[in-house]
């Protein structure tokens, strides 16, 4: 087996951005309303089965792959407790947000179980590639508990403005990786091109619905408010707690490990670890050459040029064999594997088959490596 390189999969949504996500993957935007890509996705969008999945460069579904030979892709003969033949554990995303997004909250395991027949509920996870405006921003769960009928009255009212003062409001930088825990309430700030990961499923509740082209009906999964509601946490989420859902990996780091992006309260749902080979010792300077030959500059990190080749004088990465989606985010290398290699450069992504075995990232490129959570398909 070996990588697939992964056409552009850019969908339409309910709010603005994409042109960043467009001109990172080279292709045009045709819409203001293309703000999200799916990447290696074997799931679709709720209620609309043909948006969504990802397609290979014949036009084909990459879940039929997947589901031709399960233990090939993930490493084992099935994914999830009762999830379909196609799951790999995760579902993977670009975000470029030209407006705030509005406030929402995902269901947990248990709610999902209970009323949406899936045993996937919707933890998310944030990687930060690039900000915009003099206050790029996220906010995450409640600053004080909230009363739930309040809280119903002020989304049957949208109140915006109540909403998002009741929020902890967290700045952000690239290179930060923010957790967001199914049921918190949640709103990502305009101008934020991320990363996302999350589990597999496309399940929303808008609890804010009025700044996007959604509409009240569209909000609550076919569930209705009153029961819809009962999935948000009323609870605070104090400053202890919010510290444990941040972490920052600087992007100018390079090193010969993985390099974690997201905080360790992620493993069980997903993991994002960044490769970014270090010179060697042998290069005799290399690292610094190739910043000077030019190259493309993501979250602050200009790589990129050719020295002697996209291996020259670079340390080599080990990745540890199973599912995984990689995205190149700056310069260009190689992933190798046991008799074999591809060349890579910023801008593309590869969905990595545990059947590969054991593989390796060289050269000055930065890639991140999306794999599913510790212990899966296991979700107890």
């Amino acid at each position: 087996m070996q990588p697939v390189l992964m056409p552009p999969n850019i969908i339409d949504h309910f709010y603005r951005g994409g042109d960043r996500l467009t001109a990172f993957r080279g292709v045009p935007q045709h819409s203001p309303r293309t703000p999200e890509e799916w990447l290696a996705a074997t799931v679709h969008r709720a209620g609309e089965p043909e948006v969504g999945l990802s397609r290979l460069a014949d036009g084909s579904l990459f879940a039929k792959l997947v589901e031709a030979d399960p233990e090939g892709w993930t490493g084992f003969e099935h994914g999830g407790p009762g999830a379909g033949p196609a799951d790999t554990g995760l579902l993977v995303k670009f975000l470029d947000a030209g407006q705030r997004l509005p406030v929402h909250v995902h269901p947990t395991r248990s709610f999902a179980i209970a009323n949406l027949h899936s045993c996937y509920g919707k933890t998310e996870a944030w990687h930060i590639l690039d900000v915009r405006g003099d206050d790029p921003a996220v906010w995450v769960g409640f600053r004080e508990d909230v009363d739930e009928r309040e809280l119903a009255a002020r989304v049957d009212a949208q109140d915006s403005e109540w909403l998002l003062g009741h929020m902890n409001k967290i700045s952000v930088r690239p290179g930060d990786g923010i957790l967001v825990p199914a049921g918190q309430p949640h709103a990502t700030g305009a101008g934020i091109f991320l990363v996302e990961v999350q589990e597999p499923t496309d399940f929303s509740i808008l609890l804010e619905w009025s700044v996007t082209t959604a509409t009240r009906d569209e909000s609550h999964l076919d569930l209705g408010f009153e029961t819809a509601l009962r999935g948000v946490s009323h609870r605070a989420t104090g400053a202890d707690e919010l510290a444990s859902l941040l972490h920052h990996l600087d992007p100018g780091t390079r090193d010969g490990g993985l390099l974690r992006a997201l905080p360790a309260a992620a493993d069980p749902f997903f993991r994002v670890d960044v490769a970014a080979p270090g010179a060697s010792d042998e290069a005799g300077g290399a690292k610094a050459e190739s910043e000077a030959a030019g190259g493309e500059k993501v979250g602050g990190e200009k790589v990129g040029g050719e020295v002697g080749g996209a291996k020259a004088g670079c340390e080599v990465v080990s990745v540890p064999r199973g599912f995984a989606v990689a995205i190149v985010l700056a310069g260009q290398g190689e992933l190798g594997w046991s008799g074999g290699g591809v060349a890579i450069k910023s801008g593309e992504v590869y969905a990595i088959p545990a059947g590969l075995g054991d593989w390796t990232v060289t050269g000055p490129a930065r890639v991140a490596i999306c794999r599913p959570g510790v212990g899966w398909p296991d979700l107890t």
